[in-house]
């Protein structure tokens, strides 16, 4: 996202400008360092408690500048791909910061965002497809669908925790990690598709999607190990004999 405004406009309009582009610019490049350290570090220590607080700031400042200022392009895909990581970003905190089995108005009001972000992807990318070429604003109209989906699944997901009173255990850090882990993802993703924002030694270049491959990687690593592990470590012990035999 860049900002350009003119010289000749009044100087409330410049100083506007020149704040929201320090918070996306800044927030992203923060968040998108300590989410990588926060993914890395060893869960629920100091240096991962910390990364991730840095994180959620950082992250809320992006998405939440990049979902006003982006339809204004007219860039509208990316204005609601910053509702939906600025829904993520906060329904994750949520979910280690609520006490386990407990819920409250806040959930409640967070899975309107998802909702919110599905109306919002569904309805772009249905325009798009009736767009020349399928595109809305440049960009592919099956974006909105992909990520509309992923909204969906989400906003499900909110559902379910909300009628089951609350996430606890195991689930509680998979609903952390993978909601943190997406708007991570996002967030490089976004880097790498974005040439003006990039170092001009790398404009263009693949590689620059290689982080976003990295988190999906290690989101897949982390779930594994927070859900699937535990599940196979608690199938292999041997039963325990009755008091009676």
């Amino acid at each position: 996202m860049i900002l350009q405004v003119s010289p000749q406009a009044p100087f409330l309009v410049r100083a506007a400008a020149d704040t929201a582009l320090v918070l996306h610019i800044g927030g992203a490049s923060l968040g998108m360092i300590s989410g990588a350290v926060a993914m890395l570090a060893r869960k629920g220590g100091r240096l991962h408690r910390g990364a991730g607080t840095v994180f959620f700031v950082a992250m809320l400042a992006m998405s939440g500048v990049g979902s006003i200022v982006a339809p204004m392009f007219p860039d509208r895909i990316s204005g609601a791909m910053g509702l939906f990581t600025f829904y993520l970003t906060l329904t994750a905190w949520a979910a280690v910061k609520r006490p386990p089995g407990r819920i409250g108005r806040f959930e409640t009001g967070a899975m309107l965002l998802g909702v919110a972000a599905v109306a919002a992807f569904l309805s772009l990318a249905w325009m798009g497809v009736r767009s020349p070429g399928g595109l809305l604003d440049g960009q592919p109209a099956a974006l909105g669908f992909v990520f509309g989906g992923v909204a969906a699944l989400a906003v499900a997901c909110d559902l379910g925790m909300i009628r089951r009173g609350g996430v606890s255990g195991p689930a509680r850090t998979a609903r952390h990690l993978w909601r943190m882990s997406l708007a991570l993802f996002i967030a490089w993703g976004s880097f790498a598709g974005q040439p003006r924002a990039q170092p001009e030694a790398l404009r263009g270049s693949p590689w620059l999607f290689l982080p976003a491959l990295a988190v999906l990687a290690l989101l897949a690593f982390w779930m594994i190990r927070v859900r699937v592990v535990p599940t196979l470590r608690r199938a292999a012990r041997p039963p325990t004999a009755s008091a009676g035999a």
